[in-house]
């Protein structure tokens, strides 16, 4: 049995994503808000729980071994139908901000594999999320 909820697994799943670089960004935090609030994988499932389930991931992920323990979580929790949409929660968390670093990619490819999500559905879902997010020219992200 897990130790957290399919639900909690997403959003960890966006905490990793998002602290690859080494900081939690506000754009970040808001584009995990946002989620939450809209998308129907999230009906019932609080603001204050997801609040909750950030801290605990971001307190996870600063020890010893901890990508590895946040991704054995989300592994866990996950059912295998949903592998798929945490892997696109997460690359709209890395593609939030207008381009990916290369810690934030290695991550994301550190989860794919965790989660075993196919490398053609994982471009599909990386082509998505890029074009989601594409900015104006000019626009800076804020962060």
């Amino acid at each position: 049995m897990s130790t957290i909820t399919p639900q909690n697994a997403l959003i960890y799943a966006m905490v990793i994503a998002a602290v690859a670089d080494g900081k939690l960004k506000d754009t970040e935090v808001g584009a995990i808000d946002a989620a939450v609030r809209h998308l129907p994988i999230f009906r019932g499932y609080g603001l204050d729980a997801m609040q909750v389930a950030v801290g605990d991931c971001v307190a996870l992920l600063d020890q010893d071994d901890g990508v590895d323990a946040a991704l054995g979580l989300v592994k866990e929790a996950l059912p295998t139908d949903w592998c798929e949409t945490a892997y696109a929660l997460a690359c709209d968390i890395v593609a939030v901000d207008g381009h990916g670093r290369q810690e934030e990619l290695r991550w994301l490819e550190m989860l794919r594999h965790e989660l075993r999500v196919e490398r053609l559905h994982a471009a599909a879902i990386e082509r998505g999320a890029g074009v989601r997010y594409k900015r104006l020219p000019g626009d800076i992200p804020k962060g």
